[in-house]
This record gives C-alpha cells, sequence and structure tokens, in this order.
C-alpha cells in the first residue's frame, strides 16, 4: 500500500482534541461508550477531512458521500466529526450529549441530527442499510444517467462496523449480497479492537473475518496498529486509496485499533466500552495526549480554525467540480432532469391512480395476484418503482415484468441488468429489510420487498428501524393466514399482525379483495411511510367497488355495507371481510339490522379525526362483532366490553383453507351467531 497522506501537527492536535471530547461528553452525563470513539477519533477524521465529499453547509447535498456509524454505540465517533466539520452541531451540544431534548442522542438517530444518514445502534444494521443504500445509487444513476461515464449520481458509502456488527447474522446476510452484486461503491471498515463488553471477543468471535469477506467476493485490506497502539492513519489512507481502484467489488478494511486509547489504565479494557471513564482517568488522558488536565471540553481555537479551512479548501473544488458535472448533466438529459424533479418533490405522476386494475364483483382474485397485478400497471408510468424477494417471487408476485434481474455487469446470469428492476435478495429477509431502508433513505426511490408473513419474524429489527426514520419502505407480506394451507402451522402467522400493529410509525394494510389492493398500492404511494401490505395466498371474492375502496382504504376502515343505523357493527379485514358480508346477509334475513365496516389499516383509521370515526362506529352501537383470521389481543380496543371478537389464539395445522377455516370456526356462521349473542347481551 502506498500513501500519499500528509499529516501534522495540527491534526494531531485535533485528533487529541477530539479524544477528549469523547471522554468529557460521558463522564459529563456519567454514561455512554467512551473507549470506542477515542479508537475511532483518527479514522472518521481521516474520512471526513482527507477522503469524503461533502458540503457542511447541505448536510442533504444529493452529491455527498455516505458515512454511516454502524457501530451507532460510538455515537460521539459521528458527533465530533460533525462538530469539527461545523454541520450544525456545536460545542454545547457535545456537552448535552444523552440528555433530554439533545440533538445529540445516545445513539445516531436519522431525521433528528443534520448529518446523520441513518438511525443505527441495534448491530449489523448500519452495514445492511449502507449496502441497500449503494444498491439504490446504482439504481437512481441507472433511470437518471445510465450511459455516462462520469455521472454527478455517482458517490461512494463508507461504514465503519465494531465487532459486534460483524457478529449479528445481518451484516453476514448483508455483505454476501453485496459481494454478489459487485457494490464497488461500498468500502466498509472494521473496528478490530477485539473488546466487547464481556471481555475479549475470543469468548465468541474467533473466525477469520478477513478470510470470510474475501469468500463473500470482498477487496479486502489489513492495517496493523502502531508500536504505540495508535492507528496507522498512513497506512489506512493507503487502504482506502487502494480499495477506490477497485470499482468492480465492495471493499473491507480491517482496522486493529486499541479501544479508549491512550488511556492509562483503562484502554484495550472491556470497562472502557461502555462507562464513563472516571474523572482522574479521564485527567491522566489528557496528560497523556498532551492537554489540560483541568480543561473540560476544550478545542483550541486556532486548531479548529485551521482543520475548518484546511477542509473548506478541500472541499470547495470537489463541490464545484460537481456542480459542473451536474449543470452538463441538466443541459443534455431534459428528461433525466424531469425526472429527478419530481423525485425531489414527491410527487407522482398525473393519473397515476387511473393506472391501477379495478375488478368485477363476481370475480375472485388472491390479494398477493392483485397486488402483482397493480405493480405492474405501475411500473411502466413509476420508474422509481423497485423491489422483488427473498426467494419468492413467485409466490409473492413482486416481479416487474420485463424489468430485468438487478445485477452487476460481471453476473452470467441470464437477464442481468445493473440497473434491473428486479432485486434477487435471496432467503436473506433481515438484511432485506434494511437494504430496502436503505435504498429509500436516498429520498428518491419507492423500494418494495416480499416474503411470507410469517417470516416478518426474521425483519422485524429492520421493520422497527423504519418505523423509527419514517422513511418510505413497503414490505409485501403474502400467506396472510391459516389461509395458506397445507403448509401447516410453521407458515401460517397467528400473532404477527397485532405484533406490527404494535409497532409506532408503522402502517399494517390488509386488503380485502382486487379493488382494495389496488386502492392500498395508490394510498402507499401518495404518503411515505413506512408500510407492511399483508395478502392472500388464496383467492377471495371481489365485494368492493373501486371508487369506494379507493377512498375508504385511505381512511383505513370504512362503511362497506349497511344502514345509517345499524344494530350491530361487523369489523372485518382482508379475507375475512366477504365471511362479515355473508353474515351481515344471513342476520339481515332474520330482521337483524348490520353494518359490515371494512378496516384494512387500523393505524390510518386511528389518524383520522373523531367525527369520522364515529361516523363509521357510532358509539351507541355497542354490539359489535370483528373477525380476522389471526389472533384476537388487539380487537377489544374497537368491539369493547360489550363486543366480541372471531379469531385464533392458537397454532394452525396443515389441512387446506377451507378445511382450516371451517374447524376452527372462522365462518360466517359463528360471525352471525356471535352477532345474535351480543346483541342478547350473551
Amino acid at each position: 500500500m502506498t500513501s500519499l497522506l500528509s499529516w501534522d501537527e495540527t491534526d494531531d492536535r485535533a485528533v487529541a482534541y477530539l479524544r477528549a471530547l469523547a471522554a468529557d461528553s460521558v463522564q459529563k452525563v456519567g454514561n455512554g461508550h467512551p473507549g470506542t470513539a477515542m479508537s475511532l477519533a483518527p479514522v472518521a477524521y481521516l474520512l471526513f477531512t482527507r477522503v469524503m465529499t461533502f458540503d457542511p453547509r447541505d448536510p442533504s447535498w444529493l452529491g455527498r458521500d455516505r458515512f454511516v456509524l454502524s457501530a451507532g454505540h460510538s455515537s460521539l465517533t459521528l458527533y465530533l466529526q460533525l462538530y469539527l466539520a461545523d454541520m450544525g452541531l456545536g460545542m454545547q451540544d457535545l456537552q448535552a450529549f444523552r440528555t433530554w431534548g439533545s440533538r445529540t442522542p445516545g445513539h445516531p438517530e436519522f431525521g433528528h441530527t443534520p448529518g446523520v444518514e441513518t438511525t443505527t445502534g441495534p448491530l449489523g444494521q448500519g452495514l445492511a442499510t449502507a449496502v441497500g443504500m449503494a444498491m439504490g445509487a446504482r439504481y437512481e444513476r441507472g433511470i437518471l444517467d445510465p450511459s455516462s461515464p462520469r455521472s454527478p449520481f455517482d458517490h461512494h458509502v463508507y461504514v465503519l462496523a465494531s465487532d459486534g456488527d460483524l457478529e449479528e447474522g445481518i451484516s453476514g446476510e448483508a455483505s454476501s449480497l453485496a459481494g454478489t452484486q459487485a457494490l464497488g461503491a461500498l468500502t466498509v471498515i472494521w473496528d478490530d479492537n477485539r473488546i466487547s463488553i464481556e471481555g475479549d471477543t475470543a469468548v465468541a468471535f474467533t473466525e477469520d473475518v478477513v478470510a470470510r469477506y474475501r469468500a463473500y467476493g470482498w477487496d479486502v485490506h489489513e492495517v496493523e496498529q502502531l508500536p504505540s497502539g495508535d492507528v496507522d492513519v498512513a497506512a489506512l489512507q493507503g487502504a482506502i486509496e487502494n480499495a477506490r481502484t477497485v470499482t468492480d467489488k465492495p471493499s473491507f478494511i480491517r482496522v486493529r485499533t486499541t479501544i479508549a486509547w491512550p488511556a492509562p489504565t483503562a484502554s484495550g479494557t472491556a470497562k472502557s466500552h461502555g462507562s464513563a471513564l472516571g474523572s482522574k482517568e479521564v485527567a491522566a488522558t489528557k496528560v497523556a495526549l498532551g492537554l489540560d488536565p483541568g480543561e473540560h471540553f476544550a478545542f483550541d481555537s486556532a486548531v479548529l480554525a485551521d482543520v475548518r479551512s484546511r477542509l473548506h479548501a478541500r472541499l470547495q473544488p470537489l463541490i464545484d467540480a460537481w456542480h459542473e458535472l451536474f449543470d452538463a448533466w441538466r443541459r443534455t438529459q431534459p428528461s433525466g432532469v424531469e425526472l429527478l424533479t419530481r423525485l425531489e418533490s414527491h410527487a407522482l405522476p398525473d393519473g397515476i391512480d387511473t393506472a391501477l386494475p379495478t375488478y368485477q364483483p363476481g370475480t375472485s382474485v388472491a390479494t398477493r395476484k392483485a397486488s402483482g397485478d397493480a405493480i405492474n400497471a405501475l411500473a411502466p408510468r413509476l420508474p422509481e418503482l423497485w423491489g422483488g424477494s427473498a426467494d419468492l417471487a413467485e409466490s409473492n408476485n413482486t416481479s416487474i415484468e420485463k424489468g430485468g434481474s438487478f445485477l452487476p455487469v460481471s453476473s452470467k446470469v441470464p437477464g442481468a441488468d445493473p440497473y434491473g428492476r428486479i432485486v434477487h435478495f435471496g432467503v436473506r429477509e433481515h438484511a432485506m429489510g434494511a437494504i430496502v431502508n436503505g435504498a429509500a433513505l436516498g429520498g428518491l426511490l419507492r423500494p418494495y420487498a416480499g416474503t411470507f408473513l410469517v417470516f416478518s419474524d426474521y425483519m422485524r429489527g429492520a421493520v422497527r428501524l423504519a418505523a423509527l426514520m419514517g422513511c418510505p419502505s413497503t414490505f409485501v407480506w403474502t400467506h396472510d393466514s391459516i389461509g395458506l394451507g397445507e403448509d401447516g402451522p410453521t407458515h401460517q402467522p397467528i400473532e404477527h399482525l397485532w405484533s406490527l400493529r404494535a409497532i409506532p410509525g408503522f402502517a399494517v394494510i390488509r386488503p380485502a379483495d382486487g379493488n382494495e389492493t389496488s386502492a392500498a398500492w395508490s394510498a402507499i404511494l401518495h404518503q411515505r411511510g413506512p408500510v407492511g401490505l399483508v395478502l392472500t395466498r388464496q383467492n377471495v371474492p371481489t365485494i368492493t367497488d373501486p371508487a369506494h375502496a379507493h377512498d375508504g382504504v385511505r381512511r383505513g376502515a370504512y362503511v362497506l355495507e349497511g344502514p345509517d343505523n345499524p344494530d350491530a357493527i361487523i369489523i372485518a379485514t382482508g379475507s375475512e371481510v366477504a365471511l362479515a358480508v355473508s353474515a351481515a346477509h344471513s342476520l339481515r334475513a332474520d330482521g337483524i339490522s348490520v353494518r359490515v365496516v371494512s378496516a384494512p389499516c387500523l393505524e390510518w383509521f386511528d389518524e383520522q379525526d373523531p367525527g369520522y370515526r364515529d361516523h363509521v362506529l357510532p358509539p351507541a352501537v355497542r354490539a359489535r362483532v370483528a373477525v380476522e383470521a389471526g389472533a384476537t389481543l388487539g380487537w377489544w380496543k374497537y368491539v369493547g366490553s360489550d363486543g366480541d371478537v372471531i379469531g385464533i389464539d392458537h397454532f394452525g395445522a396443515s389441512a387446506d383453507h377451507a378445511t382450516l377455516f371451517r374447524e376452527f370456526g372462522i365462518t360466517a356462521e359463528r360471525v352471525a351467531d356471535a352477532v345474535r349473542a351480543t346483541l342478547a347481551g350473551r
């Protein structure tokens, strides 16, 4: 490795102050992770001051490189660089670290702190999300500027990852796929400090990680530490430069560090990972750094001004060159400019809803099939629609016809296209969820990914982060109940709907038929939050009117049929709405006035104004029955203490769906009986 790194006393002093600030910040609040922030200070400093392209005045600038701190527990590693680069954080923010209302929470939060590209903390998620950023960036280039040798849409993604990140299975899933995808714009730097909360990582982590990444198909580099125990920044710079010359593989750089270096007694110890060092150790560390032990939250003003001046001098020509490249693109690519303008404004093409398929009463279709019809109707008009499945495309109906397989130019797979629209995630649900989040965080795409609903368990961590970040990720979950039939209880979701509904900020949509499915896709695209679209394997009858469904799905729940002043209300979702309609018809034959409410998305219904909610579910009507082929636990909020719920609170069995619904009592007859019992006071 060779490096032309110019490093002087100003750099040494700046890094020393950064290390002291990490110790001070944790010491002041009394908790946190000082050790990694101290040892990684020169690594992050090198990336921000020498390597990455970004605009401190505009953290969301389109031409920036992305930085992901996968080791989110070391949030100070990022906050210190944002302070140093003058990207919106001041010394007062470091002093407020991990306290109420601060812009420097315990783990980096997207949308909360300028310059944070993704929320990290759950280990492995950051690395996997970064893989999605790199995949999404390649697809963005494909729809905006596919043929230019140099493009304003090219950028690099850098990741700082810890031992814990690489122990989590999600990072292995994502790294394997990144190798298959030959993501040359992705570089992961592994902080190999061999320390965890429980001590030496050898207690649980002994494989040859470098060999593993070579086996994944990555370009691999190793940087040993200096005899002092500090980071060898010159060797690291050389490794980064060499990695950037490799454009057909992602790059993995192992960097040997000493946690909490140069704390006299805490460095290299597990204690320094997650605890304040103590005032005496902080003072001794400052002495070792050549700083005044009596100063707290200090940074020499001359050093700070010098670093920022140098940073500006390096970045401004890069920013100017990008704008020249972007302006040249604008002059020659009017259709691309029009598309980018629309994507940046989050607008949809005119008439997008009219493209969606509709279904006539008397027909039947599985909602998974209707979803596939909707995707393919939307795809020609929405180039930003991009996604696939966890090796289940034929079952999930997620493929875009003639979309091409999203694979690198080096792939020998028939139909491979580096800008293809069909993503083959493989059997990697957890990484798939994070990858979709990473692509969504770019702000230009509407990515989606599919699997069976029961396997949403495997991706729950990524789904939760999507909700926490509010990014427009769409998760297509099919085979939504015991209605999937003969695969049996291992594949039949029971608790999943309410488990997912429990995630704040996440919307679960379970459409009743083909028309509600089309309406669901429309509603998804007209908003920007994360959504789980829950779909049937089995055919269901068409029971809704397209226009009625279109308005009703957006409101979350609506009156499907029945009088203004009913005796009773039946609430249902998905395939059970047809059962509710059948039960209502039999009850009306007995002179009982019944309203049927289709409730495809309870989260959206809860967001409606009280007047609308009371219109759909009049408070005076206390005879209510909910029916859903899943766990019953959450429905009592809607039926009240006088109501009843028809569902299934145990595991299913292997048989055809009609038998299962009959044997487990999810039938129109049982719903009708429950209504009668409720009216009679049970």
